[in-house]
């Protein structure tokens, strides 16, 4: 489908399926690379970013282990700016290597506030996975090591990300028109 309707709003394929399991392979490449011998500690971030992590882990080929954070901050097609924790993490992080795994980066408020909530359980070290990023729409300065793809400060959808929770099991990523 080269175009969707989701309630007001109408949006087009902007990146393709096959383009994005290329960059994802790439990021797991990277990481496979950096972090082994780390048995590093993957933390998702809910909900946006299920098919991302999914199709990382896929690729992961070093010891590691999984677990998953929900942390709020969007509403309709903004960012609220107010980061909520939903659900908690239950493993030790102390002395772990962890990366999160997150669908996408602009504002990068969410990051900073789950930077800070994991920084209080004492990790070795926090490295950032994302899917997206929209480095003109940053508000805080993060070292993201691993960006699959760079987009413009567009609103989309699919491949995990939603509007108003509707849109998020499309396979290809859609900008709004």
């Amino acid at each position: 489908m080269d175009t969707i309707q989701i309630k007001d709003k109408q949006f087009a394929v902007s990146i393709k399926e096959e383009d994005i399991l290329k960059e994802v392979a790439r990021v797991a490449d990277e990481i496979n690379r950096d972090l082994a011998g780390k048995n590093p500690l993957f933390l998702s971030v809910l909900n946006g970013s299920f098919m991302f992590t999914a199709d990382l882990m896929k690729r992961i080929t070093i010891p590691c282990e999984i677990s998953f954070v929900k942390l709020a901050s969007y509403q309709g097609v903004a960012s609220t700016g107010a980061v909520k924790e939903v659900i908690g993490i239950n493993e030790e992080l102390a002395g772990r290597t962890i990366v999160i795994v997150e669908d996408i980066v602009d504002t990068g408020l969410t990051m900073q506030r789950l930077l800070e909530t994991l920084g209080t359980r004492n990790p070795k070290e926090i490295h950032i996975a994302t899917l997206l990023l929209k480095p003109d729409k940053l508000k805080v300065d993060l070292n993201i090591e691993y960006v699959a793809m760079r987009i413009p400060n567009d609103f989309i959808v699919g491949y995990g990300l939603d509007y108003d929770g509707l849109g998020r099991n499309y396979k290809d990523i859609y900008t709004v028109k």
